[in-house]
């Protein structure tokens, strides 16, 4: 595998517009890799992916997506359901979805991998990479910085990108 290929955990394509651009221009050669079992609905879930799907193809890069259970996103998080956003039902969501592209990333020989996640407003991006820091070849972006999130709502007016209006869950919903 060569040394610039990173696997880049993709929540949804806004966040992936502006991380994958940077990456990019910094030298990596990115795949995407779509994990997100927190996502509901299932409809949800599926507009999120033909998002990153259609950014995928205007980028010519390969997207790799991972099955879909909520089902077992629902079990590793079991008995935070009521907490408020950003608390520790979130860093549960973050190390599930983490700890499955650190698989991926080593099964697909990948050195290196990151995440989107750090691109939101109301994301933690120091408890991201607390909790990343077990998984070997991750790579701390902190792409919230360099006016990310902005040019996340310039790429996806530009691209035609679904913006969703909650994180993903359905615990999100209410807050």
């Amino acid at each position: 595998m060569e040394e610039n290929k990173i696997l880049v955990h993709t929540c949804c394509a806004p966040c992936a517009s502006p991380s994958g651009e940077r990456l990019m221009k910094d030298g990596w050669d990115i795949t995407l890799f779509y994990s997100n079992s927190n996502i509901y609905p299932k409809s949800e879930y599926q507009k999120r992916l033909e998002s990153a799907e259609k950014l995928a193809k205007i980028w010519n890069v390969p997207l790799i997506f991972d099955s879909w259970d909520h089902t077992l996103w629902r079990e590793f998080i079991k008995g935070y359901e009521k907490d408020k956003e950003g608390g520790g039902r979130c860093s549960l969501c973050f190390e599930f979805n983490l700890k499955r592209t650190a698989g991926k990333a080593e099964e697909l020989g990948y050195k290196a991998f990151t995440t989107t996640l750090t691109l939101g407003p109301y994301k933690n991006s120091k408890v991201i990479f607390n909790i990343a820091s077990v998984f070997p070849g991750f790579m701390e972006f902190n792409f919230k910085k360099k006016n990310g999130f902005q040019r996340s709502i310039e790429l996806s007016r530009e691209y035609g990108l679904y913006r969703q209006n909650y994180c993903g869950c359905e615990f999100s919903f209410r807050d």
